[in-house]
């Protein structure tokens, strides 16, 4: 089945719509061995390249991620000394490779978690330099002052160096307990937690709802996992960085 050229190397997880427009543009894609325009259609059969090279169209059913529901006493590594139950249990089999957990929760922490068997999509979404921001409900004990959440804002130093949040919202409160919702673009251990315990307000639940452009389904259960369509495997390669080419498997 012919679909529009740029939609299927976009699926195929060669760039951008947009991105590739321009090559297109710029006659540097050929399909079958004559240049391609604007509005062309083509199949995963046919012989499309990129500069003389040849583009594999193959990554978009190669590379697979999926959305997890990790429940609070579950710990995010393939096997636990203590014989705790882990997240890799409830997983399916790859359809290549192994899967590859996307950041770490951890044991008393719920939330999403993402899995691919995509090493080089894995990396770019945990590299620091991606900034990709987390976000997470927080429920705490007692209600912090807006001075406190101001510092929170502003950065306070943490053992490991200094740290913020860069948004914090409040949902509620009542008088024992209050909900926050909170952004951060860093991955270091226990940081939503050691950020309030610096300025004396220990949490006493915490959930992880999205990651960079995706977000914890509201129906999805404890426990359940779900597969990511193209589109969003799409936006998490854009979100990441990777353009062109790049696909590499761990």
């Amino acid at each position: 089945m012919s679909e529009r050229l740029q939609k299927l190397l976009a699926g195929a997880g060669h760039g951008s719509r947009r991105g590739i427009e321009e090559w297109i543009r710029d006659g540097r894609v050929t399909i079958n061995g004559r240049v391609a325009a604007l509005g062309d259609r083509a199949a995963a059969t046919d012989q499309i390249c990129l500069d003389g090279r040849r583009l594999d169209l193959g990554g978009a059913e190669s590379t697979e991620v999926l959305l997890y529901h990790k429940p609070v006493g579950e710990v995010t590594t393939r096997s636990d000394p203590e014989g705790r139950p882990t997240v890799f249990e409830h997983l399916p089999p790859p359809p290549s490779g192994r899967w590859i957990v996307v950041g770490r929760l951890d044991v008393n922490t719920s939330g999403l978690l993402l899995f691919t068997n995509d090493g080089a999509l894995a990396h770019r979404l945990m590299h620091p330099s991606s900034e990709v921001e987390r976000e997470y409900r927080v429920r705490l004990r007692g209600t912090p002052s807006d001075m406190v959440l101001d510092r929170l804002r502003r950065g306070v130093e943490l053992e490991d160096g200094p740290a913020n949040f860069d948004r914090i919202e409040a949902e509620s409160a009542d008088g024992s307990h209050s909900w926050f919702r909170v952004c951060l673009h860093e991955g270091r251990n226990r940081e939503v937690r050691r950020l309030f315990e610096h300025e004396g307000f220990e949490v006493s639940r915490l959930s992880r709802i999205r990651y960079g452009p995706v977000a914890l389904p509201s129906d999805l259960r404890g426990g359940d996992h779900i597969r990511l369509q193209t589109a969003g495997i799409e936006a998490l390669r854009q979100h990441a960085g990777i353009t062109g080419g790049e696909h590499v498997q761990d």
